[in-house]
Formats: C-alpha cells, sequence, structure tokens
C-alpha cells in the first residue's frame, strides 16, 4: 500500500493525490506538516514525500512520473512521445513559470503578511509575460492539453486557483481573466468526484492549519 505523506492545504500534495484518485490507486494518507516530516524520506523536509514498498520518493514530479511508470492502468500520459513531452511541457510551465513566479505573493495573500510595492510590480511584470505565453500553450479541448485528462490537469487543477486568487487579492486584479477557457474549464474541472475530494478535504485542512498558526 503506499503512503502520501504531507497535508491536504499543499497544492503539491494534492496535485499528486489527485493523480491517485484518477488513476484508482490505493493509497493511504499520513498527516504531517512541514517541520514533523521524515528527514529520511524527505531531505529538505519538503511534502509531500511517498512511501513505498521499495522505498520512498520525494519530489511531486518524480512521485507523478513514478506512479505512470508503476501503475500503467488509466494512463495520465498519452502513449504517443511528442504527446507526452507536451503533458511534460505544459506541466513544467505551469509549475515553473506560473506557480513559482505567484508564490512570491502568497505571504501577503494567504498568512498575513506583506510584499513590497517593488516586488509587486516585479512579479505582476513576470506574470503578465508568462500568462501570455501559458495562454499560447493550452488547449482546453476539453482538457488542457486536448482531449484527455492527464498528468497537466493534476498540476492546473491544483495551480491555477491560487495564481488566480493571490494576484487578484494583491495586485488586485486576476492574471489569468484574459486567458480563453480557463474560467470554463475550473468550472467543468470541478465537477468531477475526485477534485471535489480534493477541495473538500483542502478546505477542512487549510482550517486546521489556519488554527496551528493563530496557537
Amino acid at each position: 500500500m503506499l503512503t502520501l505523506c504531507g497535508f491536504s492545504a499543499s497544492n503539491y500534495y494534492n496535485k499528486v493525490k489527485l493523480a491517485l484518485l484518477e488513476k484508482g490507486v490505493a493509497f493511504e494518507e499520513s498527516l504531517n506538516w512541514v517541520g514533523e516530516t521524515d528527514l529520511a524520506c524527505s531531505p529538505l523536509g519538503k511534502v509531500p514525500y511517498l512511501k513505498t514498498e521499495q522505498g520512498s520518493l520525494c519530489e511531486s514530479a518524480v512521485m507523478m512520473e513514478y506512479l505512470e511508470d508503476a501503475y500503467p492502468a488509466h494512463p495520465l500520459l498519452p502513449a504517443d512521445p511528442f504527446a507526452r513531452a507536451k503533458v511534460r511541457e505544459l506541466n513544467t510551465f505551469l509549475e515553473l513559470h506560473l506557480e513559482l513566479e505567484a508564490r512570491k505573493l502568497y505571504p501577503q495573500a494567504f498568512f498575513g503578511g506583506q510584499v513590497s510595492d517593488s516586488a509587486k510590480q516585479k512579479v505582476a511584470e513576470q506574470l503578465d509575460k508568462n500568462v501570455a505565453a501559458f495562454a499560447r500553450l493550452v488547449r482546453f479541448a476539453p482538457f488542457i492539453a486536448g482531449d484527455t485528462f492527464t498528468l497537466a490537469d493534476c498540476a492546473a487543477i491544483v495551480h491555477l486557483p491560487l495564481v488566480s486568487g493571490a494576484t487578484k487579492l494583491v495586485l488586485g486584479r486576476d492574471v489569468l481573466a484574459d486567458v480563453p477557457g480557463v474560467r470554463d474549464y475550473l468550472k467543468a474541472m470541478g465537477l468531477r468526484p475526485q477534485v471535489q475530494r480534493i477541495n473538500a478535504d483542502r478546505k477542512a485542512n487549510t482550517e486546521q492549519l489556519m488554527q496551528r498558526r493563530a496557537r
């Protein structure tokens, strides 16, 4: 039995969890907050990490690739090599050029901190550039990479709402608002039972996280 370790307020945790649910792979969850992780499994103390019969894995992208290799039923990567590469391209773009850039705004958006005006301006300029490039990559036909649900959807479903919310709260505008199809896409994905479970667990766990921070 696989054990996914971390907490459901983490979008990276949820990305792996959604892949497990979509593939129908049996797994258990172990609640491990930052600072309470097993450094033998996650040397940097990050979440998530995955315990398998062979040993542990850290880094969400690695875990998702492992799931594809170890559990080929219900694939979340296309069989065609180029199509597989395009899914990985979207995955990388979502993580590096959208979520990680928007993450610089999270202290103010979600945790009561402050981001300097100069930092906000730099993030806004970079995100405008990156979002315009992202709009040229996505398809929403009806999924983000085409007509099948893939690992890129697992990433988009958890990352895009955070990018949207953080920029709206801190910059006063949603940088994704002008990307054609993104709102309808997220609305449609929200109807999937697996995504509804992810969102419900995330909401409950976020409340736990905020209570811990308030102590």
